[in-house]
């Protein structure tokens, strides 16, 4: 494993990402299994720690990916690989987005990609959740905050906040969620 594999790797993400950090996920997934670098449990980990710290989640994750992976110089890596493609795109497509945007198969093209991005998260949330939810604790817990997520609509970070204290004071209490 060297920096340059780390920073390939994560700039393909960085290139792929269309959509923001939570459209990295799919892709953090793909390396526990292509490479190991890290397992499930980090990367469930990982997404946690990434929503409640400080700065972009997808540049969080990438950060702890590369930390896990090669140290203090992975995470460096990994979060310049992962923004580099997004600064490129920024500098090089804005001139012709702007003259193009108003066509309709660049209507299309940037369209589509919103519903092809939430199809991704989702099977990788379900991957997740049927490897890691294993407590009916967990299971209703889940539920509750989904249902009271459509009625309130706050923001998620709100019941991320929520679940994470139930989450504590469940691990306190001797009770396991996953």
């Amino acid at each position: 494993m060297t920096l340059l594999h780390l920073f390939y790797e994560f700039f393909k993400i960085g290139v792929f990402s269309f959509g923001g950090g939570y459209a990295t996920i799919p892709f953090l997934y793909e390396l526990v299994h292509t490479y190991g670098w890290y397992s499930e449990n980090q990367l469930t980990n990982m997404i946690a720690i990434s929503m409640v710290t400080p700065g972009p989640v997808g540049a969080n994750m990438a950060t702890f990916a590369g930390f896990q992976t090669l140290g203090i110089t992975g995470g460096i890596i990994a979060t310049l690989s992962l923004v580099f493609p997004s600064f490129l795109f920024v500098i090089f497509i804005s001139k012709l987005l702007k003259k193009y945007k108003d066509k309709f198969l660049v209507k299309t093209i940037l369209y589509s990609l919103k519903p092809a991005g939430c199809g991704l998260l989702c099977a990788v949330g379900c991957n997740l959740f049927k490897s890691h939810v294993n407590s009916i604790h967990a299971i209703a817990l889940f539920i509750f905050l989904f249902l009271i997520s459509f009625k309130f609509k706050k923001n998620p970070l709100y019941y991320f906040l929520f679940a994470s204290i139930i989450g504590i004071c469940f691990q306190l209490c001797g009770f396991k969620l996953y």
